[in-house]
């Protein structure tokens, strides 16, 4: 893909066997009978399962991709494909990197996975059986594939296509292809399917960010990929011909670019059936889901939110497993299996504490038509109020270089009040030492006594813990705890584009210049909160605060290496002055 700027190459490390489920190339097949269990697995496979390692596939500008390919051994019956595409080794198992990665398997029971399925992608032990072949490809770069790895955008896609269009043809195959996975996997199903290949029938993006330079990588224009460079890219991306750098591109150019917004795929080319789940734990994801469901042209379209971590709900909910099985088998095999009777909106709400989410909630639309926007003035003494601003003007600061300074404002609810959407804070803010301010803002639930309340995005039941309290803090994370929705933005970026924006309260911020602050003059920020869903009972709060530096768990936003914050940041409110918190009430 060429790019009016030159795209900057880091070196990754060649896979090792061994390492990661690495194996050195070798095309070959072989087939693992019923009741074979992989190694230190409690999954036994219910039927033979066909497994063609390393099946080469040449893409259009000459570089072959290694795929592995599972499917039913009986080859009289075509069948359709699930294809999971990601650059983490095709032979990384979900299991493996569970034990790698999260405390508690996750909740997971023991037997819940094969071994066979690749990281953040459906099983084919479940899948096969259910008559379809699963093909887990190394994209382009990873493993033994060749070219130099991509990170989403038209090249992906197009290799996509390629391989899509490859496996239809494939005599096994009924010519009917899908999408599946999480994450990654998910992401990269938007850039495919709004190329639109003839043999793509259906797609599923579990977990899907929208925009990768707004969403994850310089969210409110601030750098923010050091987990995808320290942890993604040193541990988990194995490949011998180079990555294009991310890290390095953003420091060239800052600036939204051709580069940039090769990143955001136009989700209105999408013209097939989409499933999208989405779930309001998780910091990069969300927001892409919404885009999705919003934008989509298809009108076979769902939308499930649901109220656990990711990976929870993509191998550990046997209701959406089967639910998933019945979206494919309508679209890839064409049953008629009642599938659009299925609600096409379902919502979660998080209730936090030691208490599960309230999930499978049936609504009209997202965002819901009886939302009431309420808007919350920040008040002197920390106050949040629906009575409007104070007539009088006031102002609170922070020292926007000291971790843990912020300031908070609050409201009590009389009553048991549901927040389910996107929310938005206005802040009018000014400092004295600097011509620029990196803003954070988190949503807080507060107990009735005060305290700061945190959800456990697993199911209570599957950890050995009965209280947040009991959970260590070497193994608090975004993984398995949430604090709340985050809002993140530069004000030199806080320029918007209305006709791009999806929604007044996530704006669009087109991040082509700088438009610096002077010092000590007050300027006016949006700042788009990712969307939340948050159960609050009478006598618990909702607080806005506010610093110079993420406040939230663990997680990609994390670091403050990139900040150009300087002195104390004044939030100024009253008066002239409307700062508010927008809260969708439901």
């Amino acid at each position: 893909m060429k790019f009016s700027v030159p795209v900057e190459v880091q070196q990754i490390s060649a896979p090792v066997v061994g390492e990661n489920g690495f194996q050195a190339l070798n095309t070959r097949s072989e087939v693992l009978p019923a009741g074979w269990a992989a190694p230190g697995s409690k999954k036994k496979l219910t039927c033979d399962i066909l497994v063609e390692h390393d099946v080469p596939i040449v893409v259009r500008d000459g570089a072959t991709l290694y795929t592995d390919v599972f499917r039913p051994v009986n080859s009289s019956e075509k069948v359709p494909a699930l294809i999971c595409w990601s650059p983490f080794g095709k032979k990384f198992s979900g299991k493996d990197s569970l034990n790698l990665m999260v405390p508690w398997n996750l909740g997971l029971p023991q037997d819940a996975l094969s071994g066979l399925e690749k990281f953040e992608a459906p099983d084919p032990a479940d899948w096969v059986a259910n008559g379809y072949a699963i093909i887990n490809p190394d994209a382009r770069g990873t493993g033994n594939s060749g070219g130099m790895m991509a990170v989403h955008g038209t090249q992906e896609a197009e290799d996509g296509y390629d391989v899509i269009e490859d496996i239809a043809k494939r005599d096994w195959c009924n010519g009917s292809v899908g999408l599946a996975g999480n994450s990654h996997l998910a992401i990269i199903q938007w850039f495919i399917a709004a190329l639109n290949p003839p043999s793509l029938k259906a797609i599923a993006p579990w977990e899907g960010c929208g925009d990768l330079y707004r969403e994850q990588f310089a969210r409110g224009g601030i750098y923010s990929g050091d987990l995808f460079d320290n942890l993604i890219v040193k541990y988990m991306l194995k490949g011998n011909h180079g990555l294009e750098s991310i890290r390095e591109m953003y420091k060239k150019y800052p600036l939204a670019n051709d580069y940039w917004n090769d990143k955001r795929p136009d989700m209105k080319k999408i013209k097939i059936p989409t499933y999208i789940t989405g779930t309001w734990t998780n910091s990069m994801h969300g927001m892409g889901a919404i885009r999705g469901w919003l934008e989509v042209e298809s009108k076979e379209k769902w939308l499930r939110w649901h109220g656990t971590q990711e990976w929870y709900d993509l191998w550990g909910n046997k209701d959406g497993q089967v639910e998933l099985a019945s979206f494919f088998d309508r679209y890839l095999k064409g049953l008629d299996n009642g599938w659009e009777s299925t609600p096409r909106v379902r919502m979660a709400v998080l209730r936090f504490g030691e208490k599960d989410p309230i999930s499978n909630i049936v609504e009209d639309d997202f965002p819901m038509s009886r939302t009431r926007y309420e808007r919350l003035f920040l008040q002197s003494e920390g106050k949040l109020s629906l009575e409007g601003p104070a007539a009088k003007a006031d102002s609170v600061s922070y020292d926007s270089e000291h971790a843990s300074d912020k300031i908070q404002f609050v409201h009590k609810f009389d009553k048991t009040t549901h927040i389910v959407g996107m929310t938005k804070a206005v802040l009018h803010m000014s400092c004295a030492d600097a011509d620029d301010l990196d803003v954070y803002v988190l949503i807080r639930k507060l107990s009735a006594s005060g305290e700061e309340l945190f959800n456990l995005n697993i199911p209570w039941s599957g950890v050995p813990v009965s209280k947040i309290a009991e959970i260590s803090d070497k193994i608090r994370s975004e993984v398995i705890m949430y604090a709340g929705p985050t809002g993140i933005l530069r004000a030199s970026r806080r320029k918007i584009d209305p006709a791009r924006s999806i929604h007044e309260n996530w704006p669009y911020h087109p991040h082509d210049e700088e438009q610096k602050v002077e010092p000590n003059t007050i300027v006016r920020l949006d700042i788009g909160i990712w969307a939340t869903g948050i159960e609050f009972e009478a006598g618990e709060s909702i607080a806005l605060q506010v610093s110079g530096h993420h406040m939230g768990m663990t997680g990609p936003f994390t670091t403050n290496d990139h900040s150009r914050n300087k002195g104390r940041h004044f939030v100024h409110f009253g008066g002239e002055y409307d700062s508010h918190l927008v809260v969708p009430v439901v």
